[in-house]
């Protein structure tokens, strides 16, 4: 614990998280990329039914980060969390790949397999998922932000590496390879599944220096039970009592005033990512690229809330989903895929600064024992977005390129609502936010009250 890389004040351990990243993005990505061929020409599903479960796997693996946060800030710990979590991620890697061997079962043991193992991994790749990202952020004294940000940074570039990898050599393994007389499906699904047990060994690898929070108790059942107060109370004395400046102070005679101003603190980031889904929506639709990582490590900050990056992805949207719709006039071999390059610049611009700053911005406004669940409610925007797609795809009936209209425009709206939300958000410096609570007790003590914090 404790040790630099050579010359900065960045810890060795993080070297073994970002491999870690990379490789579980490699093991998750290169399975996902041919999840709906998998479907359509392995278990003959229609194209309606393997996109409805695509995205309901999709949708999945953003839900589940709140579990994992939960085990992780109340019960184990971020470390413990993640190598179980990641031995779940493996068995369903496996179980899925065995799913895919022609030779084994009927085509019923094949959909139960498949199913079953695409659950695990779901509960896998979902549960860790906030868990290494805000562990990461936890190698870092207080006052390194500057190093922290940039760590995000990397830390996403690892992502974008995996994925980026994984969905060209997948494919390839697929197509390329041949077993049991037909394409070898079990070998595309086993070399992810491998990456995975990599990614479980590189991360134990690194266990004697990791700088590793305990878990607080149950941080989340207690901050639920404070807001069920907090109402119930308001309900039942605002008529007599004088009123209170925020709703939850109505919990102040039987829970912490830590306690209130660190829910509050997260209630204010939370309702700041209600617009969100929307851009996920969206970008869940096309593939993630790599070449603007670099050029954002240093202008972090609080960039998630500029309109500039609303704006570029509404710039990305309208020329990556209408364009297409235009080009379709014409015959395809007369259009060169060149035509879609500024359309792909602007997308990874945009969700460059959308995504790295996310990640930072949901550690840095977290309370000590609420990071994960920051990060759990910014992966759950993922996740609102893939249950957006899916009801709009497979409910609405829309023409494609109406679809992607519909999208563009909705994007345009949220994003000015955005904008309007963050301009009166208040950056808070945790820091600061724990010196106030050492005053307040100071001055408590001073005065005989129980501080109650």
């Amino acid at each position: 614990m404790g040790k630099k890389i050579f010359g900065t004040n960045y810890p060795v351990s993080i070297c073994f998280i970002v491999v870690n990243e990379f490789c579980e993005r490699f093991s998750y990505y290169g399975m996902k990329a041919l999840l709906t061929l998998y479907f359509l020409t392995y278990l003959k599903w229609d194209k309606d039914l393997s996109t409805a479960v695509y995205h309901a796997f999709s949708g999945l693996c953003y839900f589940t980060p709140i579990l994992g946060a939960f085990i992780a800030d109340s019960w184990l710990g971020k470390y413990k969390t993640i190598i179980y979590l990641s031995i779940v991620y493996v068995i369903g890697h496996v179980v899925k790949s065995v799913g895919a061997i022609p030779t084994v079962g009927s085509t019923e043991l094949h959909i139960a397999l498949s199913m079953s193992g695409l659950i695990l991994i779901a509960l896998g790749t979902g549960g860790i998922k906030p868990c290494v990202a805000a562990f990461g952020g936890d190698q870092f004294d207080e006052e390194h932000t500057t190093e922290r940000q940039k760590f995000f940074s990397i830390f996403y570039m690892s992502i974008n590496a995996g994925s980026f990898l994984s969905t060209i050599i997948t494919p390839i393994l697929r197509g390329d390879v041949k077993c049991f007389g037909g394409d070898c499906y079990a070998l595309a699904f086993g070399v992810p599944a491998a990456l995975m047990v990599v990614a479980l060994v590189v991360f134990i690898a690194g266990s004697s220096l990791y700088k590793r929070t305990p878990p607080q108790g149950n941080v989340l059942w207690e901050v639920c039970n404070c807001i069920g107060f907090a109402l119930k109370n308001r309900w039942n004395k605002s008529k007599h009592d004088p009123p209170k400046k925020h709703w939850l102070d109505w919990a102040e005679e039987k829970y912490s005033m830590r306690l209130i101003q660190e829910i509050k603190m997260v209630l204010r980031v939370l309702v700041l990512y209600i617009p969100l889904p929307m851009f996920w929506a969206l970008f869940d639709q096309v593939v993630k690229r790599l070449i603007f990582l670099p050029l954002v490590t240093s202008k972090l900050n609080l960039g998630l809330l500029d309109f500039g990056a609303c704006y570029t992805v509404i710039l990305t949207e309208e020329a990556g989903k209408i364009v297409p719709h235009k080009i379709e006039d014409v015959k395809a071999n007369n259009v060169h895929i060149a035509y879609q390059i500024p359309q792909y610049i602007l997308i990874t611009a945009g969700e460059v600064m959308f995504s790295i700053t996310g990640l930072e911005f949901s550690y840095s406004q977290a309370p000590a024992n609420m990071k994960s669940v920051l990060q759990a409610g910014w992966l759950l925007t993922v996740a609102f977005g893939n249950v957006i797609v899916l009801i709009v795809a497979e409910g609405a009936g829309l023409e494609q390129w109406i679809e992607f209209l519909l999208f563009a425009c909705l994007l345009l709206g949220v994003c000015i609502i955005f904008s309007v939300m963050a301009h009166f958000y208040t950056y808070v410096d945790p820091e600061e936010m724990e010196k106030l609570y050492l005053e307040n007790s100071i001055e408590l003590n001073k005065t005989g009250k129980s501080t109650k914090m």
